[in-house]
Order: structure tokens, then sequence, then C-alpha cells
């Protein structure tokens, strides 16, 4: 029969190995993270850098070309663009603010991230967050509708339509007015 410290000395010898293969295994899980993090942040700056180069403040004379091509004909004048601050546009671009320049100028869904910004700075509630966007729009609050509403609202950020005090939180900018009016 096996004395009690054998027995002892066997499992103490087992649980050494056991933690040995685990710390293996957590500095190849470390190294994995590493690499991964690296990557996802390589990413992340792609992403903004195509966001960057796939909407600048101003159209080329390249693009305004193919732009005057999806737009229709004014009325009379075939093949003329519309020239006023309201010309279609693709519902995705997001024109940079200027004096004048009304809500209309927005597809839908930027207006009513303005609207509800412009709705509680007017009842004094403060900024809004994006998970709280989502609540008032009656979606999901779930990460992937949170994200995209956080999308948008980056985007009107970034063209001068809204602004952030704090991370997150988004208020109308300075000199925002309501829908029918841009000053």
């Amino acid at each position: 029969m096996p004395s009690v410290v054998g027995l002892l000395e066997q499992r103490e010898l087992g649980a050494r190995r056991r933690v040995d293969e685990l710390r293996e295994e957590a500095d190849r899980v470390q190294a994995e993270l590493a690499v991964a993090e690296r990557e996802w942040q390589e990413w992340t700056i792609a992403r903004s850098k195509v966001g960057e180069v796939l909407a600048p403040e101003e159209e080329t004379g390249r693009d305004r070309a193919r732009a005057d091509e999806r737009v229709p004909a004014a009325e009379g004048q075939p093949g003329t663009a519309p020239q006023s601050a309201e010309a279609v546009k693709p519902k995705s671009q997001v024109p940079v603010w200027r004096e004048g320049l009304s809500w209309s100028a927005l597809s839908v869904d930027y207006q009513r991230i303005l609207q509800l910004g412009a709705d509680r700075a007017r009842l004094g509630q403060g900024p809004v967050t994006c998970q709280g966007m989502a609540a008032v729009f009656g979606m999901d609050v779930v990460p992937a509708r949170v994200e995209a509403l956080r999308s948008k609202a980056k985007r009107l950020v970034a063209r001068g339509w809204l602004a952030e005090p704090a991370p997150g939180r988004f208020t109308p900018a300075p000199g925002v007015a309501g829908p029918g009016g841009g000053s």
C-alpha cells in the first residue's frame, strides 16, 4: 500500500504539471491577444483613413462631373444640374455645415438625430448618448444599432452639425438652427 506522503507527492506533481501547462497556454493566449489588438488597431486606423478619403470637404472636378451625371436635369434644360445648396446628393453624404444651409440637405436619419439633439437642448436636458438615441427612435438598444448611430453622430460632428462636449454625448453645434433655417 502506498504511503500518504507518496500519494501527496504524486498529486502535488500532477498539480504542478497542470499549473505549468496553464501558464504556457496563458502565455500563448497573451501573445495571440497582442497580435489581434495590433491588427484591430490597424483596421480601425484604415477605416478612419478610408472615411476621410471618401468624404472630402469639397468634391474634386472629376467627382463633381460624376455627381452631375447622377443629378436629374433641371426642368426645361436637359443636362444641367441644379446649382442650389440643396442639390440632389447621395443619401450617405453629409455636407459641411455653413451659414444658411438647412437640415433638408441631410438625409432623414441625420435630420432625426439633429431634431432629437435640438429638442433636448430646448428642454434643457443636455447632450444625448447613442444609446439614448436608439431608445427614443424605438430601436433595439444593441451594440450594432448603437454603433450605427454613433457613426452617424460622429459624421455630423466632423461636418460641423453636432458638437460632442463629452465623449459619446452629442448636442447641436453652436449656430446650427432648427430644421428650416441655417443660422
